[in-house]
């Protein structure tokens, strides 16, 4: 086994602490990673809370890694040692349903998270904010040249979560793209679908964050309590990307869409969201929502960012500071991401 230092949860309202950690040798197929960073997501404080009845105590969390080979299974044939490598939110799949061969292991039925699940050998997997980790080749991805490995480390989550459902939804050039919400997501939405050409414009309940979404690439400003502005940009989307991430009202987001237009649901809300029927039958809209991007499209995304120019606005910290982001994390109060630098835990 290989010994790796790590933060942990060991119960739903008790802070993280340090947890020596041991990870698996590298099997045939295995690749195993330095970390240099990993980032903070939201859904890692569902997990830590248990909100979602899923966790696993105790729990290592973190799906947004990026770092280094330090060694290879003898049948790897895609990364050798120094590589600068990352990887996502599952480091496992059957590989045999129909979702799996057509490249969106995210949906498999038996796709395995990078924490909290049970893999295949009946252990439980444990996430990055940790010094190293060992995951099978098919789920590591290739950092491009150029991306710095802080900033990037975020776009493993929120940049495929989001540049996932702009594909799917084929925005382009001339899209007429509304973001909910300025936060991980939302930010990671705005410089995507700019870098697509969309017209984009930011849903907000206050100004706060305007010169932010306009310096991202949001053309416009729509605050949500404004009803004389909402009731003006009716019809006006092809598409809304909701990122909220707790329970609120939709119906006068859904009566912004134009006919045949889409809203899609990415945040983890833990309470129900009521779902009006009329906005819906008015136009022949629909709501939707997406996971992450499978692996091939993931891969994708780094190319896309790494061509563009387009990371991450990201708050690194030291692993001392965890607690200190998850309680700023709760308050909204983070611009755009948190980011562990492992280099700090490692010195622990």
């Amino acid at each position: 086994m290989i010994p790796a230092q790590s933060y942990a949860a060991f119960d739903s309202v008790s802070p993280l602490r340090p947890y020596p950690l041991e990870r698996r040798e590298p099997g045939p197929t295995d690749v195993a990673i330095n970390i240099q960073y990993c980032g903070i997501c939201h859904t890692d404080l569902h997990f830590v809370k248990n909100d979602l009845g899923l966790t696993r105590y105790p729990l290592v969390p973190g799906h947004e890694i990026t770092g280094t080979v330090d060694r290879v299974g003898s049948e790897v044939t895609r990364f050798k040692l120094g590589d600068p490598v990352a990887v996502g939110c599952m480091v496992n799949s059957c590989r045999t349903c129909a979702s799996c061969q057509q490249g969106e292991e995210q949906y498999c039925p038996r796709c395995i998270l990078t924490y909290s699940w049970v893999d295949r050998d009946g252990s439980t997997t444990q996430g990055g904010y940790s010094t190293k980790v060992t995951v099978d080749e098919h789920f590591v991805l290739r950092m491009p040249e150029g991306l710095p490995m802080d900033a990037a480390a975020p776009l493993l989550c929120a940049g495929i979560t989001t540049y996932s459902p702009l594909r799917t939804w084929g925005v382009g050039a001339g899209a007429r793209l509304a973001v909910v919400g300025l936060g991980g997501l939302g930010h990671m939405t705005v410089k995507l679908g700019a870098a697509m050409g969309a017209e984009v414009t930011v849903i907000s309940t206050s100004e706060r964050k305007k010169d932010d979404a306009l310096g991202m690439g949001a053309k416009r400003f729509l605050i949500s309590r404004d009803k004389e502005a909402m009731e003006a940009s009716a019809f006006g989307f092809d598409l809304i990307i909701n990122t909220v991430s707790s329970a609120h009202e939709i119906n006068d987001l859904l009566n912004l869409l134009a006919k045949d237009g889409t809203m899609v649901l990415l945040g983890v809300a833990t309470e129900p969201i009521p779902v009006p029927s009329l906005p819906l039958l008015f136009g022949r809209r629909r709501l939707a929502g997406s996971l992450i991007g499978g692996i091939a499209q993931t891969q994708e995304m780094l190319d896309f960012c790494a061509e563009r120019g387009i990371t991450a606005d990201v708050e690194v910290i030291r692993a001392d500071q965890i607690n200190e982001a998850y309680a700023r994390l709760g308050r909204g109060d983070v611009r755009y991401r948190f980011v562990i630098d492992m280099a700090s835990m490692a010195a622990a």
